[in-house]
């Protein structure tokens, strides 16, 4: 048999339920993974100790009833964790241990999952490439001659899955950053439809467009993962009062019939040639599979990333008011109440940071609301109606995931706007509240794993997910992860 920590979540849950393996035995080979992996700098907090306690009393307590009982998990330091410390990767929040757990990590520990520590992320969730944490940036399992970034801002979740840290985790998703950084690290990211998944108890960037979901190693892993988490919460008034689906039940590889849209304005400029070829593959494989594909027109793309990075610094900004020095996390020491104010910000946030919450005050500041936030949101409303007319024609939209596969560490690090344009091929979803799956769907030159994207219809989360499952066991994309960092 290979590895335990080789397996993916499904078979591993299975295997422990049939007592083929000790919730001891599995835990132990993720701890001991995870010991050899510190140059990827994954983790933040490590919660081992805790993890192969709580596994030795599952050993002896197996609960066939709960659909992740023994899994070792580790979750994106975004969610709060009671008792364990939650930083969102700033110095802001260094050493603070809530008092409670969010929703979404509460429904996996009900359901038998294993916490092993707190994962890396960009601070706040603010960036593309997980350099802007305080604690540094992880370094991509997936390599060439340099070091590479994973991703953001979930890239410690996306790094920890692909380099097998962790048998599935959970991320956030503002504008991509979940199926980007699963798109550089060769596994499947979900960004759920918006108020699928509670967001209470994740500490807030962009409050309108924050929705978690799942990072795992294959669809069938993330459609179980994905109705464990999901359903209605009273805590959070963005909540839907949807009814929890039984997405891996319902999984299946037959989708002849089903409509595909292509849409030309993601053929944007720029955009690598092995990208273009990676999607006209996809396009072909899912005609192969029985599907009707028709190119669809959705004319605000264009606008998407620029409305974004008005809309979510300027909900940042509100957001993060609340981090003054006084209530809880860093403070600075001042000669005054003002000067204490200034010097905490100042000094406990990192750069970027500052950066979104400077864009977002100005934004909405008299004089300028009108200008900029009020125009971003009428067209944050046409690309919705984009998407509205084109569901009318289509059941799915085919795109890449990214316009190119994972750069080198500080390659783009000063330079905000090229770094911002890796999102310009997910923002438009988040903006319009929809569900999309990223898969791995080949590799480039380099030998780098590229993701195709799958965009569905508002709370339909099951045909993405039939969509991605029946392209993924055709492609049977496999991991050349070499192991380097051990």
């Amino acid at each position: 048999m290979s590895e335990i920590y080789q397996l993916k979540l499904f078979d591993l849950v299975e295997k422990i339920k049939n007592k083929e393996i000790s919730c001891t035995e599995a835990t132990q080979s993720y701890v001991d993974r995870a010991k050899k992996s510190k140059k990827l700098n994954c983790f933040i907090e490590e919660t081992f100790e805790q993890a192969i306690k709580k596994s030795k009393i599952q050993t002896d307590n197996v609960d066939p009833s709960k659909k992740l009982f023994g899994a070792p998990f580790a979750v994106k330091d975004l969610f709060c964790t009671k008792g364990v410390q939650t930083t969102a990767s700033s110095k802001m929040l260094e050493g603070f241990k809530p008092e409670y757990e969010s929703t979404v990590t509460t429904k996996i520990w009900d359901q038998g999952a294993n916490l092993l520590g707190k994962l890396n992320c960009d601070e706040y969730a603010m960036g593309s490439s997980n350099e802007t944490s305080y604690f540094g940036n992880v370094i991509n399992p997936y390599r060439n001659d340099k070091d590479l970034v994973p991703g953001g801002s979930s890239g410690g979740s996306a790094s920890a899955v692909a380099a097998n840290l962790t048998s599935a985790t959970v991320g956030t998703d503002t504008g991509g950053s979940i199926r980007q950084p699963a798109s550089f690290t060769g596994i499947v990211g979900l960004k759920p439809t918006y108020g699928r998944c509670s967001r209470w108890g994740i500490v807030a960037f962009a409050s309108s467009l924050d929705q978690a979901g799942p990072m795992t190693k294959d669809v069938k892993d993330a459609s179980l993962l994905t109705e464990v988490i999901c359903g209605h919460d009273k805590k959070d008034s963005t909540s839907a009062k949807k009814e929890p689906e039984f997405f891996s039940k319902k999984l299946t590889k037959n989708i002849k019939g089903l409509k595909v849209g292509i849409p030309k304005e993601y053929k944007i400029e720029g955009m690598s040639k092995e990208i273009v070829d990676l999607w006209e593959k996809g396009i072909e494989l899912v005609k192969s599979l029985g599907c009707e594909t028709k190119e669809i027109s959705l004319p605000h793309t264009k606008y998407a990333l620029p409305a974004y990075y008005i809309i979510a610094p300027a909900e940042a900004s509100s957001n993060l008011a609340r981090y003054d020095g006084v209530k809880y996390g860093f403070r600075a020491e001042g000669k005054d109440l003002i000067e204490m104010y200034e010097n905490t910000r100042s000094i406990g946030f990192g750069n970027e940071v500052k950066r979104r919450i400077l864009i977002g005050t100005y934004v909405l500041s008299s004089g300028y609301y009108d200008a900029y936030y009020l125009k971003a949101q009428k067209i944050r409303r046409l690309i919705k109606n984009d998407f509205d007319e084109a569901f009318k024609e289509v059941d799915t939209i085919l795109t890449p995931t990214t316009p190119s596969s994972a750069f080198a560490i500080g390659e783009n690090v000063d330079d905000p706007i090229a770094m911002y344009l890796n999102d310009v091929l997910t923002v438009p979803v988040n903006l319009a509240g929809l569900p999309a799956i990223s898969i791995p769907a080949g590799y480039d030159k380099n030998n780098l794993p590229l993701g195709l994207q799958f965009i569905g219809k508002s709370f339909d989360e099951q045909t993405i997910l039939n969509n991605a499952y029946a392209v993924e066991q055709s492609i049977n994309f496999k991991s050349n992860i070499k192991d380097w960092w051990i």
